[in-house]
């Protein structure tokens, strides 16, 4: 799945709980009425919902990017002078973008 479609997940969840929220915050807020009880455990759930997503969306994340630094490691470690080649490059183009200044 694309990070655009997890963002754009994540946002929706949002918007739903920010609704929910003003829902229940625009409620008479008396605690014995049914409506409130039921506006609260919606908010309560909605925020749950969104937490648990949030929280997969970051693993997801996480582990992409841990995958991608062991595919750099293994090339490195299969093509050492190629690493050393990429490394050189960087540290020229730096050293002149830093010497023009």
């Amino acid at each position: 799945m694309s990070n655009q479609f997890y963002d754009s997940r994540i946002d929706d969840d949002l918007a739903l709980l920010s609704e929910t929220l003003e829902e229940v915050l625009r409620s008479s807020g008396d605690p014995a009425d049914q409506k409130y009880i039921e506006l609260k455990a919606r908010a309560e759930q909605a925020l749950h919902e969104v937490k648990n997503r949030v929280s997969s969306a970051s693993d997801t994340y996480y582990y992409r990017a841990k995958k991608a630094v062991y595919r750099a490691d293994d090339y490195v470690h299969e093509n050492p002078w190629h690493g050393i080649g990429v490394g050189a490059s960087v540290g020229l183009v730096l050293g002149l973008l830093l010497a023009r200044r």
